[in-house]
């Protein structure tokens, strides 16, 4: 009977050895195969870019890329604070986020599209009359003439990296008055379609016939005039990371590499952005 048992409880732990070595296998393995998978949050004005970007890598080399869309003033933070690979910015960064070791990788080129509802009839502003509208100096359409109405100025969070760069380029930092702001540019969207006189601005690459997209000084929101210099209101798309590209895992090395290919500028053309190439 002691035999038995003795014999029994030595092949429970057998067992149970086993397991556990199968379990720490399965979670070293899944842990591997975690490593494996590119990181990176920021621009919401990015999402399309990156979410394009996220399904031809996948299909083309069966790397996963984790994408969060949290604003470019967090995903720049995220990468400083080492807990993602790659933080997209909508705009240029600062001289102390490139002083905290913070590399300032331009992918490509995107304009600020101004939109308003499609009713408006007012189909050019000027850069300087735009910077009245959104520090409150101009209320109303007909000051542009449009239709005797209120302007609803809609715009978007303290932190987004459109209005960052849209308040830069107007030199109206700080002075804005907003009826509205905003945490996503599809909600900008959304709400400037909907509602009578309002005016906003969103990354060129997402404008549908929903709204109207107003001239600035004359000068259509396109590609060509991006890339010219001659439209007013552009700005950088950039994947940031801690350190140079060349100080990164391979993963990320590869990606940065696939970007620059003919296949990734093929993906910067067909959502609407220009090649920073």
């Amino acid at each position: 009977m002691k035999k038995t048992f003795k014999l029994l409880s030595v092949c429970l732990i057998s067992v149970m050895a086993l397991t556990a070595c199968g379990g720490d296998a399965a979670e070293n393995n899944a842990s591997s195969t975690g490593s494996n998978v590119i990181r990176m949050s920021g621009s919401t004005s990015m999402e399309k870019f990156a979410n394009t970007l996220k399904e031809t890598y996948l299909a083309d080399t069966g790397i996963e890329i984790d994408c969060q869309f949290t604003g470019s003033g967090a995903g720049i933070q995220a990468v400083t604070d080492g807990t993602v690979d790659i933080g997209n910015s909508s705009r240029a960064l600062s001289d102390e986020e490139k002083a905290a070791g913070i590399a300032e990788n331009i992918v490509a080129l995107d304009g600020i599209g101004i939109i308003t509802d499609k009713a408006n009839t007012v189909d050019n502003i000027t850069k300087e009359d735009l910077a009245k509208i959104y520090t409150g100096e101009i209320k109303n359409w007909n000051e542009l003439g449009g239709s005797n109405s209120a302007i609803v100025v809609i715009g978007r969070e303290a932190g987004s990296g459109t209005r960052g760069a849209f308040e830069e380029i107007l030199g109206i930092e700080d002075k804005c008055v907003y009826a509205q702001e905003i945490n996503s540019t599809g909600a900008v969207m959304a709400k400037v379609a909907s509602t009578p006189g309002a005016i906003g601005y969103v990354s060129l690459d997402v404008i549908d016939d929903t709204v109207n997209c107003v001239k600035i000084d004359g000068i259509t929101a396109n590609a060509d005039n991006i890339k010219n210099g001659s439209y007013a209101l552009q700005r950088p798309f950039v994947m940031a990371t801690k350190g140079s590209i060349s100080e990164q895992k391979q993963e990320v090395q590869d990606l940065f590499s696939y970007i620059k290919s003919d296949k990734g500028q093929e993906i910067i053309a067909n959502v609407g952005l220009v090649s920073a190439e």
